[in-house]
């Protein structure tokens, strides 16, 4: 009887094939965010909240463009390591990896589009962002900058 059951419940797997994603998914509900550089520059960008595993996994696969002051923060709910790809991603973007009190732990500028390859956030962090390739550059972004968003709790009053 128990194998049965377990039978039932394979064939079921089986039938049932995984869709492919082949387009963007639609835009995810956005938040404010202010990078701070160490000069005290703000940059103010809004950002999708990809919170859920499904919208982590698809991200920015797919969208031809990502506008100067937008982006995609990744929510890992507590810190960790985080390893991105660019499968899928038709643009090139900067990872920012941002620690859980909101410091830049690491920026991989330019990422290469379609491009299989691990980009690892060197550390345990809190979030990723996601933004326009060039615009670390661009911003004078850095190392050790500050990340004010609702998830690190640094929002000033």
């Amino acid at each position: 009887m128990r194998r049965r059951i377990l039978l039932a419940s394979t064939s079921l797997l089986i039938a049932r094939p995984v869709r492919a994603q082949t387009g963007p998914q639609p835009r995810l509900p956005t938040e404010p965010l202010v990078i701070v550089t160490r000069g005290g520059t703000r940059h103010r960008f809004t950002v999708e909240m990809a919170i859920q595993p499904d919208q982590q996994m698809v991200g920015l696969m797919f969208r031809p463009e990502v506008k100067p002051d937008e982006g995609m923060l990744f929510d890992w709910g507590a810190p960790r390591e985080s390893s991105m790809w660019m499968r899928n991603t038709i643009t090139s973007l900067d990872m920012l990896f941002i620690r859980a009190d909101g410091r830049i732990n690491r920026i991989a500028e330019r990422t290469v589009p379609l491009s299989l390859a691990a980009i690892d956030s060197r550390g345990a962090v809190r979030a990723t962002l996601e933004v326009a390739a060039g615009t670390a550059e661009r911003l004078d972004i850095r190392i050790g900058d500050l990340v004010e968003q609702r998830i690190f709790g640094n929002l000033p009053s």
